[in-house]
């Protein structure tokens, strides 16, 4: 089947947006790209840090709540209509809800060509790269680094502890399937 949609699933600062720009250079048609981060920067201010939004704890966890939730059906809903007009789509996402949060998106994609990639990232490396970034509460790579895999499957996995975007990029890119453009 045609990929239409690639989702990759990895914990905070693992890379994720680094190989998402890298697959927009390496992929030969026009990828949109969408992450998680997008989403919740776009939240109304009143729903970060409340019970029916999105709060992020001192030690890095992430809870959400119903009005969190509704607009994150949306929000996906949107981009499996993108995809089903004919853009190809990259999701960078966090399954902090592990198998359920993948059967989310299967739901929401049934019918859809989407090639599901792991990306990994050691606790600490991770960590370092949070700290780095200085924009992130800490703790949250290192409590996510394992926990978002955690009975996942996958049609790819990809490491970024020791390899670059670039070449995390060049597999993913490897696995994906798309229709011959058609010249006018």
């Amino acid at each position: 089947m045609t990929t239409q949609v690639i989702v990759l699933n990895g914990g905070s600062s693992s890379g994720k947006s680094g190989i998402v720009r890298c697959l927009q250079q390496v992929l030969p048609d026009p990828w949109l790209a969408y992450g998680v981060d997008s989403f919740v920067d776009a939240l109304p201010a009143k729903l970060r840090d409340s019970d029916g939004g999105i709060t992020f704890t001192a030690d890095g966890g992430v809870s959400v709540g119903a009005e969190f939730r509704a607009l994150d059906a949306a929000w996906t809903e949107g981009i499996a209509a993108m995809a089903r007009a004919g853009a190809g789509i990259i999701v960078d996402d966090v399954f902090l809800g592990g198998p359920a949060s993948r059967q989310r998106w299967e739901k929401t994609l049934s019918g859809l060509g989407v090639l599901w990639v792991g990306v990994r990232c050691d606790s600490a490396v991770a960590a370092g790269r949070e700290t780095a970034r200085g924009d992130r509460v800490r703790g949250m790579a290192a409590s996510q680094a394992e926990v978002v895999h955690e009975g996942v499957s996958y049609d790819v996995e990809v490491d970024t502890t020791h390899t670059e975007s670039l070449e995390c990029a060049r597999v993913i890119a490897a696995h994906v399937t798309r229709a011959p453009s058609r010249s006018t």
